[in-house]
């Protein structure tokens, strides 16, 4: 089975991978940086270094990585909301679904957040055929060829490209005008994705009515509602996206987690950071409508790579005289905080017996 690499450090680095790293700033042309600041950039070089060499050791091991075994049955964990951490990169579940994507399991956020998606929709039942799947902010994600490949229905939907907010999306390649660019060979067969899946313009601040009428047996987005502007209009999609599942449906999200649960955060702005004060609140608003959110595990983990934050600049950013880098990429920094991916498991409220 061919699996394709998926590495911070690659060259090439697949789009999916890029949706919530930092842009790259403007250099100054006019003179060369302070010595402070060229020595500042060397030490940050440094710890990417030392941080690949561990990395590269726990790949030697088949901890994870591209000789890591990839189990072909899935594994029930019990898994709950949660946060990315370095044991569920070396875990049985998640490199099962490395292995059906046909991804490697590298340490990053990334990898995890489909992964998650996955787990979490099995576990629930979901990934069987006739189901009815509703996807938001989908850009080119291979879950709705997935999905298809299982005999599942899919609407993915995404901004509409004449939208100016998807201009950055379509510059970066992340954004799909049509579901033709959702087909991956290797996932589904064609006449089974022309037949599943279908594509829909959708802004998630604006769900529309015809989508709320309880049709979907799940839904999902990765790392998108946190573009929405502010927190509380991500909290707010979640809350109304519920409308758009039937009795017992599930709907799994991923987005940005600010791992200072006590400091400050991004609440306003292209890109917020959530805390666990926030997802309570999303927790407490779901209950108050009948829904459950499942438990939020915010343990960030003990591994090495758990306390390890990846800082700019990153793989597609500014280019580094020594080449390219496969730092992990589990953590980083956004705006001077430490920020990993987090992934919230809500059911849909059953009708009263």
């Amino acid at each position: 089975m061919s699996r394709r690499v998926a590495s911070p450090g690659a060259a090439g680095l697949p789009t999916w991978l890029r949706r919530l790293l930092p842009r790259p700033r403007a250099a100054r042309e006019d003179r060369a940086p302070p010595r402070d600041s060229r020595e500042d950039a060397l030490l940050r070089w440094n710890v990417k270094v030392l941080a690949s060499e561990i990395a590269r050791r726990r790949y030697a091991e088949g901890l994870a990585g591209p000789e890591a075994a990839l189990p072909a049955a899935p594994l029930r964990i019990g898994l709950t909301s949660r946060v990315c951490r370095q044991a569920d990169i070396e875990h049985d579940w998640l490199r099962h679904w490395c292995g059906r994507l046909r991804m490697v399991p590298s340490y990053h956020r990334k990898v995890w957040e489909d992964c998650f998606v996955l787990q979490a929709l099995w576990e629930a039942g979901m990934l069987a055929p006739g189901r009815r799947a509703l996807g938001f902010a989908v850009g080119r994600e291979w879950l709705p060829a997935f999905f298809a490949g299982l005999g599942i229905e899919v609407l993915a939907t995404d901004l509409d490209p004449a939208d100016a907010r998807a201009r950055e999306w379509i510059e970066t390649g992340q954004h799909a005008p049509a579901s033709d660019k959702l087909f991956q060979p290797h996932l589904v067969g064609e006449e089974a994705f022309a037949r599943l899946v279908r594509h829909r313009a959708v802004d998630m601040n604006a769900i529309p009515e015809d989508l709320k009428r309880g049709r979907f047996d799940f839904l999902w987005s990765v790392c998108s509602l946190e573009h929405l502007g502010s927190l509380e209009r991500g909290e707010d999609f979640v809350v109304e996206a519920m409308r758009c599942l039937r009795p017992g449906g599930v709907a799994v999200h991923t987005t940005e987690f600010n791992l200072d649960a006590e400091g400050g955060t991004i609440e306003r702005g292209p890109t917020v950071l959530y805390q666990r004060r926030h997802l309570d609140r999303l927790a407490a608003r779901l209950a108050a409508t009948g829904h459950r959110m499942l438990r939020l595990d915010s343990h960030p983990g003990t591994g090495v790579l758990d306390r390890l934050v990846d800082l700019p600049p990153f793989p597609h950013e500014a280019a580094s005289p020594f080449g390219v880098v496969e730092a992990p990429h589990l953590r980083l920094a956004l705006d001077g905080y430490p920020v990993t991916s987090v992934g919230i498991v809500v059911r849909a409220r059953r009708p009263a017996p």
